[in-house]
């Protein structure tokens, strides 16, 4: 019998794939409008920042990874480093980041499925047919959910390349190209959640076969794919919709709605504004499906029982039903929403949490002898937690404002 070897580098390569699509999701639709008032330069400059942070909160959950025994998650990384608060403070977190970021994709994709049928229908029809939909393949399972996963992938990159092809010829660098550095800040907490994918990474770190060189490897290049398609996608916008005026991103920001909106009413292309739309509902409706098939998996494990046919209705259902009811009474509130996941949620449980216990597992459980990922040591660490403090306070200024 032959045994093929598989290539370390296709696998780094699907890896980096898996890291990309992750990160790479509809709160990119929101990262222009976050940044209201911030030229290209200062948005990019965020936009690196994050990116550095991202990769290296990565490495710290590679090494974590590399500490504990196969298919452990985060709820076990925190008990085990934290004990008992350590596992219910993580749940916290998790539940609350996933709620928020659920209750922001129905708030868009509402909206969207109103202006695909007709714009005078009560705004609840859309949010209630939205979720139907997409809620109904979530509870059919996994294999219905991703089959169309598939094809919603697929009209999204398809749908990307186009609105970039055709818009591109109408962005205006001089337009774009002006500096407003606090209003780059004030998107930080946005930006931030657009890099979330950590917690694929003990995932990606067994597909890898526990190799942690590979996985850094996945990590970088992986966080990319997102990072390039960030600073595309805010120059676009940025060289097309004013700041001021009435369908200026700032109005846009002030009602709380995505960057796709002003296009319909600042070009004269129909086909741009057309684009826009199509590819802000696949990234909405695949971010969606990714998420809530993520929260099923996790509330079954939590409650301990098995996701079929009743019990997976009742989960879905006491996962969307808060979900439409927020959205129905607050319907702008899909900025907010990411605000509050992005800049505590996932500031949090992504950042935070990550570092302390690289700290308590290198001086105070011994695995100093074990390899690491992230070099600079204590210094770096505390660097980190200067940042997420910094970024802690920037989500609440923006909440407040």
């Amino acid at each position: 019998m032959i045994k093929t070897r598989t290539n370390p580098f296709s696998k780094t390569f699907l890896g980096a794939l898996l890291i990309g699509g992750t990160a790479l999701g509809a709160a990119m639709l929101a990262n222009p409008v976050a940044t209201a008032g911030a030229g290209i330069i200062p948005s990019y400059v965020v936009y690196l920042l994050c990116w550095i942070f991202s990769v290296a909160t990565g490495c710290l959950f590679i090494e974590l990874s590399s500490w504990l025994p196969k298919g452990a998650n985060l709820m076990t990384m925190g008990e085990t480093f934290l004990g008992r608060w350590g596992k219910w403070a993580v749940l916290f977190l998790y539940i609350f980041q996933f709620y928020f970021i659920l209750i922001a994709y129905v708030a868009l994709g509402g909206r969207l499925v109103i202006d695909f049928i007709c714009e005078h229908i009560p705004y609840i029809y859309g949010i209630v047919t939205f979720t139907l939909f997409f809620g109904a393949f979530i509870v059919k399972g996994t294999k219905a959910a991703s089959l169309l996963n598939s094809f919603l992938m697929g009209g999204l990159i398809l749908s990307f390349f186009a609105f970039i092809t055709i818009s591109g010829h109408y962005a205006s660098l001089s337009q774009a190209n002006y500096f407003g550095w606090k209003h780059a800040f004030m998107g930080l907490p946005v930006i931030f959640i657009s890099f979330s994918y950590q917690g694929t990474i003990p995932t990606l770190y067994n597909y890898l076969n526990q190799n942690g060189k590979q996985a850094r490897a996945a990590v970088i290049f992986g966080t990319l794919i997102p990072f390039l398609a960030y600073i595309i996608w805010d120059f676009v916008i940025k060289g097309i919709v004013p700041v001021e005026g009435t369908y200026g991103l700032l109005a846009a920001k002030l009602s709380g709605d995505s960057a796709i909106a002003p296009l319909a009413y600042i070009t004269q292309d129909s086909r741009i504004s057309l684009l826009g739309r199509v590819f802000a509902f696949f990234a909405i409706a695949t971010s969606f499906i990714g998420v809530g098939l993520a929260m099923v998996d996790f509330f079954a494990d939590l409650f301990k029982i098995e996701a079929k046919k009743g019990s997976r209705t009742s989960i879905v259902l006491l996962i969307l039903v808060p979900v439409v009811t927020i959205v129905a009474i607050n319907p702008s509130i899909f900025l907010t929403a990411l605000t509050l996941a992005g800049g505590f949620g996932s500031a949090l449980l992504l950042g935070l949490l990550p570092i302390v216990l690289v700290w308590i597992g290198r001086n105070k459980k011994g695995f100093k002898s074990k390899a690491t990922y992230l070099p600079g040591g204590k210094r770096v660490l505390f660097l980190m937690t200067i940042a997420i403090f910094i970024e802690i306070g920037i989500s609440i200024a923006a909440f407040i404002h």
